[in-house]
């Protein structure tokens, strides 16, 4: 039966209109993206074949232009228009912070974090540079490395400092495997930045550390004491 013949309230877009984009599962939402189906097979089909076919939402949203592209029903405009709306997504949680202090919205600015880093296949270094309100400068993305370890250069960490004009930063790494508890090394970076940039007066707020559900914040569980 093609979607068209459906009662209007199961229709994907009918009930997202009716009901809000909160009411759809993955495979709706998904379904009003693609817009329609291919051949012998609904949008809704379809959506719900890919979503089996990636693993899940998230591996779909992250997956490579190559594989996306690669799908029966998928192409390069709708992975571009994809692209797009992340892109869209992000910039819109980074309005969201940008003209409070960061310390006043901490949840916000781990979604923010969240959403910069997340979908990173390898392990990657950043900050987050606050001024001397804690208001967002800018964002970075520093260092790049393998699916479980990136090099971090304390010198180029406080170059950026200075660069920024910061008073202060928030450090953030992903760990590609989902897990967010923080390595003995996490730790023992997190104090040796501390220490290096509180010479040029440059306050580190936290570290926060980015996988699969809410990101881990040191500061919280205790680990930047010292």
């Amino acid at each position: 039966m093609s979607i068209r013949e459906w009662p209007a309230e199961e229709r994907p877009r009918e009930k997202l209109l009716q009901r809000g984009a909160g009411s759809l599962s993955d495979a709706e939402l998904l379904a009003v993206f693609l817009g329609s189906g291919v051949k012998g097979r609904n949008v809704l089909e379809l959506a719900r074949g890919l979503l089996v076919k990636f693993g899940g939402l998230r591996q779909l949203l992250e997956a490579s232009r190559e594989s996306f592209v690669g799908e029966l029903g998928l192409g390069p405009v709708r992975y571009g228009q994809l692209q797009a709306l992340l892109e869209i997504g992000r910039r819109n949680l980074a309005m969201s912070i940008e003209r409070e202090s960061a310390m006043d919205s901490p949840q916000a600015v781990r979604r923010y974090l969240k959403a910069m880093l997340r979908h990173e296949p390898s392990e990657v270094f950043g900050c987050l540079f606050l001024d001397t309100k804690h208001r967002p400068l800018a964002f970075e993305i520093l260092f790049r490395g393998t699916i479980d370890r990136a090099s971090i250069y304390p010198r180029e960490v406080v170059r950026r400092a200075l660069l920024h004009n910061a008073a202060a930063l928030i450090l953030c790494h992903n760990h590609p495997s989902g897990h967010c508890e923080p390595s003995q090394d996490d730790v023992h970076l997190t104090l040796m930045l501390k220490r290096s940039l509180a010479l040029i007066d440059v306050r580190v707020m936290d570290h926060v550390i980015v996988g699969d559900g809410e990101p881990l914040s040191m500061v919280e569980h205790g680990w930047l004491a010292g």
